[in-house]
């Protein structure tokens, strides 16, 4: 067996490492195999070119969306506009506050939103850690993201979202076109009942691919 010189430093900071690309790996797979826990999609409307679909997940009484379109555009432009979190107030006039705490350009980001909740509900927070890579298969570009919700201490003011996941999916469908996939989830935890949430689901999709088409014409 070679003798290992490193510092113990040295070996911390490798051990940081691999365990973050163990728990991104555990979640990316996690995030990849949702459908099998869950029912099929149910078709819910169409509206100005997007169709949006929902279904409960097995483990929450809360449903996920999916929303689908067909932009003008190439993959890296509309990938690098869902890349820039700082710009997410523009499509969300809930966001009061959001703020990149780590990111490694087309690779990884891990940022912080507040979000304002209409009365009678408190206001709430998420922690998000985004990964993006390339399906080798398809050539998709992919944007997985998860909450994270130790990245920051808790704020008393606000509820922490601790389940939410989202998924970005970007495909080249013909001559100067993509198509566009997103899909999400979150429990709003707390004091919003899941009847109200799931009403008003399918307006979060509908609302941020419509946002994306804006700003890419």
């Amino acid at each position: 067996m070679p003798l290992n010189f490193k510092s113990d430093s040295h070996r911390k900071i490798n051990g940081m490492k691999s365990d973050h690309f163990l728990y991104l790996t555990f979640l990316i797979l996690m995030i990849s195999n949702l459908d099998l826990n869950a029912q099929d999609w149910e078709f819910a409307k169409e509206r100005d070119g997007i169709k949006i679909f929902t279904r409960h997940d097995s483990a929450s009484l809360y449903k996920s969306f999916k929303g689908e379109i067909d932009l003008q555009s190439d993959v890296n432009t509309v990938s690098n506009l869902i890349e820039d979190v700082q710009k997410f107030d523009e499509w969300d006039d809930d966001i009061t506050n959001i703020r990149v705490l780590d990111a490694k350009p087309g690779k990884f980001i891990r940022y912080y939103v507040q979000y304002d909740v209409r009365w009678p509900f408190t206001d709430r927070d998420l922690c998000v850690d985004a990964e993006i890579r390339t399906d080798p298969g398809t050539d998709a570009r992919i944007i997985s993201s998860w909450s994270d919700p130790g990245a920051l201490p808790e704020d008393p003011e606000f509820v922490r979202i601790e389940k939410f996941w989202q998924k970005w999916t970007i495909t080249r469908a013909g001559a100067g076109k993509v198509h566009l996939i997103l899909e999400g989830f979150a429990d709003p935890a707390g004091d919003v009942p899941a009847w109200l949430a799931n009403l008003a689901i399918t307006a979060t999709p509908l609302n941020l691919l419509r946002k994306i088409r804006e700003a890419l014409e």
